[in-house]
């Protein structure tokens, strides 16, 4: 694909990648500018599809033209949110557009989507492992989720927080922090919460939507999953297979939220979820109780994320994916229990 010379006023935004009022900077893009499109990592979560289609929102208020993409298609319990129906799933970007703007990502490789190395890129992340490899970066390891750094850009930018827009960025923060359970939590987290259920986001029906709408895929997914949970000290994990797939007639977006069930044994303090794909390869979800940093071991293994919720992909076979996560993951714990003794 040709490389679409990027507007001038944009074009600038390169020598300042990270700028120390990013929010100015991108409200002075977006202004600048008249089309772009908006997308997230592959296998989209609820902060990556909540976060844009808020941002597409907040670029329809502006009077401006928007194209939202992903790799991969929504899932099912996120695809009643306002807005979700015009979420084009492609394989590549083409056309011309002001900017790209990148929503959860470490690189352009997350996105899965080809062309998009073309455009002037503006990153928005809140990831640990988050780095600033766009034209135009806004990291803050300190928010929730991607989506309260939407919100505090609709509020620079002086557009209505919509009954819609509320109800998104309100599951941008309950899925990314497991139900108010990890993460960036604190009382600015609430209170983000409460303004937002004032601005029309319902909280019951969301919760309801997104944790207690599974098929039954899910459930007998999980089955299959829990008939492998192993614990070793502060060590849980469990497992599915191709064959635990096709069986169960499962579908990727199943296999969210399983890890957890091995987390929530008591005395467990990191727990991995290992999930094979059909190439041979094992994708792992790991998550902890906030006194190991996974993102850090997932990082080592090529992958990364929060603190307390990360993933990775490593080589088959099944064994030797346990063996490398599981050294990982004890030598993690011992050294937590011998700097202060762990619950």
């Amino acid at each position: 694909m040709t490389s679409l010379p990027p507007k001038p006023v944009l074009d600038a935004l390169a020598s300042a990648a990270e700028p120390a009022d990013p929010i100015t900077a991108i409200l002075h893009a977006l202004r600048e500018g008249e089309r772009f499109v908006v997308c997230s990592h592959s296998r989209p979560d609820g902060d990556a599809v909540g976060s844009m289609l808020a941002v597409g929102m907040l670029l329809e208020q502006m009077g401006k033209r928007a194209d939202l993409v992903t790799a991969d298609r929504i899932p099912a319990i996120y695809r009643g949110l306002p807005g979700a129906g015009a979420v084009q799933t492609v394989l590549g970007v083409h056309g011309h557009y002001d900017a790209a703007i990148l929503l959860e990502c470490d690189g352009l490789e997350r996105t899965r989507l080809h062309g998009l190395e073309a455009y002037t890129l503006i990153n928005i992340d809140h990831h640990i492992s988050g780095r600033a490899f766009a034209h135009l970066n806004w990291i803050d390891h300190g928010a929730a989720s991607t989506g309260e750094l939407i919100f505090r850009l609709v509020k620079a930018a002086g557009a209505h927080v919509t009954p819609q827009m509320a109800t998104c960025l309100y599951t941008t923060v309950l899925t990314d922090t497991g139900a108010f359970c990890y993460g960036a939590l604190g009382a600015s987290t609430f209170a983000l919460a409460r303004e937002l259920v004032l601005a029309g986001a319902d909280p019951v029906a969301i919760a309801q939507d997104v944790y207690f709408s599974a098929p039954a895929s899910k459930v007998m997914l999980l089955g299959a999953a829990l008939h492998t949970l192993h614990q070793q000290g502060g060590v849980a994990w469990l497992w599915i297979t191709q064959e635990d797939m096709a069986r169960t007639r499962a579908v990727e977006e199943d296999c969210e939220g399983i890890v957890n069930f091995a987390l929530g044994i008591s005395g467990v303090e990191a727990a991995v979820f290992l999930r094979e794909l059909p190439e041979g390869l094992f994708r792992l979800s790991l998550r902890s109780k906030g006194h190991i940093h996974v993102a850090a071991i997932a990082e080592k293994l090529g992958g990364g994320g929060h603190e307390n919720a990360a993933g990775c992909t490593l080589d088959g076979p099944l064994d030797h994916a346990l063996e490398q996560i599981l050294t990982e993951l004890r030598a993690a714990v011992a050294a937590a229990e011998k700097d202060a003794p762990l619950p």
